[in-house]
């Protein structure tokens, strides 16, 4: 082989390493592009999970508020809150690490998962507290119903009992019947005039009446005079009716069996009279039991 073929030889030995050579480079750097641009899709993939994640942790946090208003048990409530507290601490903490640190990411996905797990507990239990609760209303509801319908019946009744009370209160009442009033004179004759009037002698009758007590009864009779004024002496007291005390003109006392008894009863005038018309009122038992008005005339 002469020089001028070593010569192309050679030459052929050194292009073809530069050939080489720059294949090699090439490929190193396809290989570093190839692998920059997977890292770059990782990356980003990561950093979309990781803002993925951060949506779920931030909704979880917001179920536990929703759930913590929808009820009213603070030992609950109590207990939501804790876990509330964690979902935070993690959401936190998800907001610092890097979006390349898989590893982490992939750990707080996990305790996510466990996190919804406890929320789903929760709920469960929440239910089955709504549905208790749903039916202690209803038989509280019914409890309800039934003392309304109990106490309205117990007031019918005592409604009723009033009523009968009153009509047996009514019925035994005294009444007074066949009122008169005769001004008569010293002599016991019909008075014609005032001035001529010494006496005032009220008549009536105790009626039949076999409900009421029987025994000793007090009447009680007040004369009004025209201005309504009461004559009365200064011996004469009080008596009660209608919870307060009121004077009257005269009392009797007489014996009721239950039968008719007559009543007479005499007001000595020793006042001036004047001319008009008065009333007289009878009282037994606290009750009125007759009135009748009369006029004197000059």
């Amino acid at each position: 082989m002469d020089a001028s073929e070593k010569s192309i030889r050679n030459k052929s030995l050194i292009i073809f390493g530069v050939i080489v050579v720059i294949m090699i480079i090439a490929g190193g750097v396809y290989y570093i592009f190839h692998q920059d641009r997977q890292m770059k899709d990782m990356v980003e993939a990561f950093a979309l999970e990781k803002e993925s994640l951060s949506d779920d942790y931030e909704e979880l946090s917001l179920q536990y508020e929703d759930i913590k208003f929808s009820i009213n048990n603070d030992s609950l409530i109590a207990q939501l809150t804790t876990e509330q507290m964690k979902v935070q601490r993690l959401m936190e903490e998800l907001r610092t690490v890097k979006a390349t640190n898989a590893r982490r990411i992939n750990e707080l996905k996990k305790e996510l998962e466990t996190l919804r797990k406890i929320m789903r507990n929760y709920v469960i239990q929440i239910d089955s507290l709504n549905a208790e609760n749903t039916q202690l209303k209803k038989e509280n509801q019914k409890v309800v119903r039934q003392y309304q319908q109990a106490s309205s019946a117990a007031a019918q009744l005592t409604k009723e009992k009033e009523k009968l009370t009153e009509r047996v209160t009514m019925a035994s009442r005294l009444d007074a019947t066949a009122i008169q009033v005769k001004p008569i004179t010293s002599k016991g004759k019909d008075a014609k005039r005032i001035d001529k009037t010494a006496q005032l002698m009220v008549t009536f009758h105790i009626a039949k009446n076999i409900t009421a007590p029987v025994g000793e009864k007090v009447i009680y009779v007040r004369i009004m005079k025209p201005d309504d004024d009461i004559l009365r002496k200064p011996s004469s007291g009080t008596f009660a009716f209608e919870n307060r005390e009121i004077a009257y003109s005269m009392a009797k006392t007489i014996e009721y069996e239950g039968e008719e008894v007559a009543v007479i009863m005499y007001w000595d005038v020793e006042e001036y009279l004047s001319p008009g018309t008065y009333r007289v009122d009878i009282f037994a038992d606290g009750n009125q039991i007759g009135r009748k008005s009369f006029a004197l005339e000059k």
